[in-house]
């Protein structure tokens, strides 16, 4: 058992710090424990950003993770506001950009990920990224008055966005590099499902289509793209990806790799230093290589996993991969790694947009399982994925890439 005279510290105040801070206190730890964060808001949990954050302020309640008052009911000391810039590892010390100097026993590096941001990118009010709070809160008052809104990139944070600007009776246009949607995590016949849900309800998509150049003239985003096709909204929104915030760890002589490199329980090569969340690159058991993963799941119990062996406790961290996502009205569930299937074949579900998709390897053992509105049919298959056991496939339908 760790000292309760050890000094811990948390450098990143978002999902991952906060259920850090709360395991350790929960597993006995009574050391001191302190989290610094970049942003000025207590932990939060980042999901409904794009979701019910952007149609009313109300909804960010629903995502406070630890609040002022939780943390110091638990004896937590939140630093917000304030950035680490540099670790010197011999003398245990953080220090800050404005010159503060924090001591620690224990280091834990949970500084997430940042939104990659194109060659193109423009600094004007009306282009945002959704990564924060604050994001959410300038994007939320924009959309009041936005009649169209130009979406770049089909990925999680851009269909999300895009759904809820629908439901806002907002005219949205997406621009996509490739041919599918959310291919990172998806096979091609849920991607194409996915596509037509969104055209359904009114969302028009540019595909293989890049941009060439991005200015704001007369109150309007205007988009030229490779192609020479012209596009103009009232706003932007760009969501290509996340890029992992592992400089700190890489200055500090800590291996990265797309991540800061840690174990299966969030040790670095540093014994009094260990990583969690969007920017722990870790050996995946199920994918049976080094993953990054950025998701609510991971976040939460990676940092359980990783706080219960930074108190000596014995943990095993092997969670099956597991995404989700709300698009109009609709619960989609992703489990295992069904983008790495073959092949891929369909059950219908209850409702009329829903049924659950199942992608099989070039033996026929499934890789992974994609719900829509169908949280019955996937709970076992999770749970076959989990024990890596077959599936009865009678009653199922095998469906081409193209979704027929």
């Amino acid at each position: 058992m760790v000292s309760a005279r050890e000094r811990t510290l948390i450098v990143g105040g978002g999902q991952a710090g906060g259920w850090i801070a709360k395991t350790l206190r929960s597993e006995g730890f009574a050391g001191r424990i302190t989290i610094v964060g970049e942003e000025i808001h207590p932990p939060y949990e980042r999901p409904p950003l794009s979701k019910t954050v952007l149609l009313s302020a109300e909804a960010i309640g629903e995502t406070v993770l630890l609040s002022s008052g939780q943390a110091a009911a638990l004896d937590i000391e939140l630093t917000l506001g304030k950035r680490v810039t540099a670790l010197d590892r011999a003398a245990r010390v953080a220090r800050c950009a404005d010159g503060d100097a924090m001591s620690y026993d224990m280091l834990f590096l949970t500084m997430g990920s940042r939104p990659r941001v194109p060659d193109w990118m423009i600094e004007d009010d009306r282009i945002h990224l959704l990564r924060t709070l604050d994001d959410a809160a300038r994007l939320r008052e924009g959309l009041r008055s936005t009649r169209r809104l130009l979406v770049i990139g089909g990925g999680w944070i851009g269909l999300e966005t895009a759904a809820t600007a629908r439901a806002m009776g907002i005219d949205v246009i997406v621009v996509q590099a490739t041919d599918a949607v959310c291919s990172r995590s998806l096979p091609p016949a849920v991607s194409q499902w996915l596509l037509h849900l969104h055209q359904q309800r009114g969302v028009r998509f540019c595909l293989r289509e890049t941009v060439q150049s991005v200015r704001v003239a007369r109150g309007q985003v205007e988009i030229e793209l490779a192609s020479g096709l012209h596009l103009s909204g009232d706003r932007l929104v760009v969501g290509i990806g996340n890029l992992p915030n592992s400089e700190l760890a890489a200055t500090a002589g800590l291996a990265t790799n797309d991540g800061i490199m840690v174990d299966q329980v969030g040790r670095t090569d540093d014994d009094r230093i260990f990583a969690a969340g969007d920017v722990a690159a870790f050996p995946c058991t199920f994918a049976r290589k080094t993953v990054r993963r950025e998701s609510w799941a991971n976040a939460q119990n990676q940092a359980i996993a990783v706080a219960r062996t930074a108190m000596g406790l014995d943990t095993t961290y092997e969670q099956l991969p597991w995404l989700w996502s709300d698009q109009y009205g609709i619960n989609i569930q992703i489990a295992g790694l069904p983008e790495e299937g073959i092949r891929t074949v369909f059950k219908a579900g209850p409702g009329e947009d829903g049924g659950s998709w199942l992608a099989l390897d070039e033996c026929g053992v499934p890789v992974g399982a994609v719900s829509a509105a169908d949280p019955h049919g996937f709970r076992p298959l999770r749970k076959a994925l989990q024990a890596r056991s077959a599936v009865d496939l009678d009653g199922w339908a095998e469906i081409s890439s193209s979704g027929d």
